[in-house]
C-alpha cells in the first residue's frame, strides 16, 4: 500500500467502536481498500485492511475480525491460485469466521474451488453495494449460528415462529423446523429436498414467514412448468414487442418478488440455458427483462426445491455445479411419510378439521381404528397423496364418522398399490425401490382413468407437468397432451 492509500486508510481510523462488528477487507489494491471501507464504515462496521498474506497475518495476530472480504489475486498472476492458498490458511487458522471473496476475474472453476475450500459467498467485482452488504451480514449471522442446532420440542418452536400449517412431533421433522427457524432471519439461500408430497412448498412459505421479509411478497414458481421457450419471459419479463404475441410489458417473477422471497419449485428440472440464465441474476441480482438493454436490479431471498438428487446430476454434468453452490448454503431434507408414520393420525385429524368448515360438515370424525390403518399405508405420494385420500373419503361417505370400510370401499388406484401388500403392513424392506412404487401406481391411476392426463393427475395429487415428466422418465405410454 502506498502512503496515500495509509493516510486515507489512517484518517478513517478515530470513527471505529471497539463494540462494532470488525470486517477485514484483504485487497492489494488501495482504491478497492478505501472503497469497501468506506461502504462497511457507513454500515456500522469497524474495519481493517491487509495487502496479502503478511498483512493478513499481523492482524489476525491483533485481533479476530466477525468476517473476511477476500481477493483472489495479489500478483500479476490472475488464475486466483493466490486468494485459494490465503482462504484455505483462514480456514484453518479460523474456521468459524465466514469468508466471502471478492474478484474482478471471476471464473465458474474458481467460484466452485472457492466455495469447496470453505467460502460463505463469491461476489465478483464490479459489486453491488447492496448485494455485498447483505452477503457479509448474512454470512455473520449464520456463523453466529451453529451449522447444526439441538432439536426444539414442538412447544418451543410454536412459541419462537409461526408454523401454523406444519402438522407433526416427529423428532426428523423437528430438526428441520429448527434450522429452517434458526435462519429464516438471515438472507441465506435455502435449499429444500425431499420426495414429491412431503410438503417443501410449506417448508419454503415457513422461512419466508419467518423472516425479515414477510411483509413483501412471496413469490412462488414452479419451474418443471415452464418450457425453455418461456423461460426468460416468465423469470424476467419482456418488454412489449419483444416477440410476436409480447403485444404489452410483462412484468418477471423476479421483479414481482423485490425486497421477498422467490420459491423455485423443480429446480433440478431446469435445462442447461436456463441453468446459465438463472445463475447470473442469483449471482449478481441483475437481469434484463426479454427485448431490453436495460439492466435492473432485483434484492429477494432465494429459496429452491427438489425431489430428485442434485449432488448426482452435478456429477453426472446434467445440473451445473457452481449453481449448486449458489443454493445450496443451507440445505434440508424433508422426511418422507413412511419415516415418520406416527404422524399420520395428526395430518388427518387435521385434514379432518379444515373439511368441517370446508364441506359444512361439523361432526366429520375418523375412527381410532381407521387412523392405525392409514399408518400401515406405504403411501409413495406422501403428505399430499394421504391428503387426497381422505378428502376423497370425506366426499363418497356419507356418515360423519370414518371407518376402514370406508376408505377401502373408496380406494383411488393410488391408495389401493399404497395397500397392495399386506394389509396394514408395510412393503418388505428392499423388496421394490421408489421409482418401482412410482411407476406402478402411475401405471395402475392410468389404467383406472382411462389414460386420462388431467383424471390421473388430478387422482395422484400432482400437477399435469409433473405427471408428463413422470410418464417421460418411465416411458409410460400416453396419447395427448389435454
Amino acid at each position: 500500500m502506498n502512503d496515500v492509500g495509509r493516510r486515507l486508510i489512517v484518517h478513517y481510523t478515530p470513527y471505529i467502536i471497539h463494540s462494532q462488528r470488525m470486517l477485514l477487507i484483504i485487497d492489494d489494491d488501495t482504491a478497492i481498500q478505501l472503497s469497501l471501507s468506506l461502504l462497511f464504515r457507513r454500515e456500522g462496521f469497524a474495519v481493517r485492511v491487509a495487502d496479502g498474506p503478511f498483512e493478513t497475518r499481523a492482524v489476525l495476530d491483533e485481533e479476530t475480525p466477525e468476517a473476511i472480504l477476500l481477493d483472489m489475486n495479489f500478483s500479476v498472476e490472475t488464475s486466483g491460485d493466490d486468494g485459494l492458498r490465503l482462504l484455505r490458511y483462514l480456514r484453518e487458522r479460523l474456521p468459524n469466521v465466514p469468508v466471502i471473496l471478492i474478484t474482478g476475474w471471476g471464473s465458474i472453476g474458481l467460484a466452485v474451488d472457492g466455495m469447496k475450500a470453505g467460502a460463505s459467498d463469491f461476489i465478483t467485482k464490479p459489486w453491488q453495494n447492496d448485494h455485498l452488504i447483505q452477503s457479509v451480514r448474512t454470512a455473520i449471522n449464520l456463523a453466529n449460528k451453529p451449522g447444526t442446532f439441538p432439536s426444539a420440542s414442538r412447544r418451543q418452536l410454536d412459541e419462537q415462529f409461526q408454523f401454523d400449517n406444519i402438522v407433526g412431533e416427529d423428532p426428523h421433522l423437528l430438526d428441520v423446523l429448527t434450522t429452517i427457524g434458526r435462519v429464516a432471519s438471515t438472507d441465506a439461500p435455502v435449499l429444500i429436498t425431499g420426495e414429491s408430497g412431503t410438503g417443501k412448498e410449506l417448508i419454503a412459505e415457513a422461512v419466508h414467514q419467518n423472516s425479515r421479509r414477510k411483509r413483501q411478497p412471496f413469490v412462488k414458481v414452479n419451474l418443471g412448468g415452464i418450457s425453455s421457450t418461456l423461460f426468460d419471459s416468465e423469470l424476467f419479463g419482456h418488454v412489449r414487442g419483444a416477440f410476436t404475441d409480447a403485444k404489452t410489458d410483462r412484468i418477471g417473477r423476479f421483479e414481482l418478488a423485490n425486497k421477498g422471497s422467490i420459491f423455485l419449485d423443480e429446480i433440478g428440472d431446469l435445462d442447461p440455458a436456463s441453468q446459465v440464465k438463472l445463475l447470473r441474476v442469483l449471482q449478481d441480482r441483475t437481469f434484463e427483462p426479454l427485448g431490453s438493454s436495460k439492466t435492473r436490479t432485483v434484492d429477494v431471498r432465494v429459496i429452491c426445491a427438489t425431489n430428485r438428487n442434485l449432488e448426482e446430476m452435478v456429477r453426472l454434468g446434467t445440473f451445473r455445479e457452481d449453481l449448486f453452490y449458489r443454493i445450496n448454503l443451507i440445505t434440508v431434507r424433508l422426511p418422507a411419510l413412511r419415516e415418520r408414520p406416527a404422524d399420520i393420525p395428526r395430518l388427518v385429524n387435521f385434514f379432518i378439521d379444515n373439511l368441517k368448515t370446508m364441506y359444512a360438515r361439523p361432526k366429520l370424525a375418523i375412527s381410532k381404528e381407521a387412523q392405525q390403518w392409514l399408518k400401515g399405508l406405504t403411501l409413495p405420494g406422501n403428505i399430499r397423496q394421504l391428503k387426497n385420500g381422505v378428502e376423497r373419503a370425506v366426499l363418497l361417505t356419507a356418515s360423519d364418522t370414518l371407518t376402514v370400510a370406508d376408505f377401502e370401499k373408496h380406494l383411488t388406484p393410488a391408495l389401493a398399490s399404497a395397500t397392495s401388500n399386506a394389509p396394514g403392513q408395510l412393503p418388505a424392506v428392499g423388496s421394490m425401490t421408489l421409482d418401482q412404487m412410482e411407476r406402478q401406481m402411475i401405471e395402475r391411476a392410468m389404467a383406472y382413468h382411462h389414460n386420462r392426463v388431467a383424471n390421473v393427475a388430478r387422482a395422484l395429487g400432482i400437477t399435469r407437468f409433473a405427471l408428463y415428466r413422470r410418464l417421460d422418465k418411465y416411458g409410460i405410454p400416453y396419447e395427448s397432451r389435454e
